[in-house]
């Protein structure tokens, strides 16, 4: 026979029980981190890691961790004199509306992923077009390998093209994966869509209005 929950023993309501979310810990000390903390790109495993600001700080420095943490920048840019038009994308073979491409210093070759109900999906980036379409931009240029990321979108015939960190590239994915439905994604899916890309306009800066360091903190 089944228990009541009353007569359940207290062992079994602990496990039924819906237990309060953990805090976040930064991973290298520990320390209890709130939102908006910095991330930090681990070379080894290819993640990222959480960060409280002392140790994203830290990992900024020239040989820290032998190198295998990277610290995530927090600049977001943009290039007003470069547009991405039809023929431009219609030759990086990308077959959806929004992509982000960054540089695997590892592979030593560039790396093209976008949101899927499955999670990221690589498309294949032939080196000669991504040249021929972006490489000479000053974005291009300015991309920091493993940890910043040239996140592409088209919309009514237009693309554009913005430089940002590239944990915000994967929180969009996770967002993407979780809310999907249906074939074009539902309502709720391209709501959180226009709502991530309006923050990042919001965010970017043109490149040369002023001098952007790669790291300005934690977010907002």
């Amino acid at each position: 026979m089944t228990a009541s929950p009353a007569t359940r023993p207290p062992g079994l309501r602990r496990f039924r029980t819906e237990r309060p979310p953990q805090p976040e810990r930064c991973e290298l000390c520990a320390v209890t981190v709130e939102a908006g903390h910095r991330h930090l790109v681990d070379t080894e495993k290819r993640a990222l890691v959480c960060a409280c600001t002392p140790c994203a700080l830290l990992m900024e420095q020239p040989g820290a961790a032998a190198g295998r943490f990277r610290t995530v920048p927090a600049r977001y840019l943009t290039d007003p004199t470069h547009r991405l038009d039809e023929s431009a994308w219609d030759a990086l073979q990308i077959p959806v509306g929004v992509a982000f491409l960054f540089r695997n210093a590892e592979l030593d070759r560039l790396v093209a992923l976008y949101p899927s109900p499955a999670g990221a999906t690589e498309s294949e980036l032939d080196p000669d077009t991504w040249t021929d379409v972006l490489g000479g931009s000053r974005l291009a240029e300015l991309l920091e390998p493993d940890v910043e990321a040239l996140l592409l979108r088209r919309t009514d015939g237009h693309g554009e093209c913005h430089l940002v960190p590239i944990d915000i590239c994967y929180e969009l994915v996770g967002r993407m994966r979780l809310l999907w439905q249906g074939f074009d994604g539902g309502a709720e899916a391209r709501a959180a869509l226009e709502a991530f890309f309006a923050d990042v306009a919001r965010r970017v800066r043109p490149v040369g209005e002023a001098e952007h360091p790669l790291n300005e903190g934690v977010r907002p």
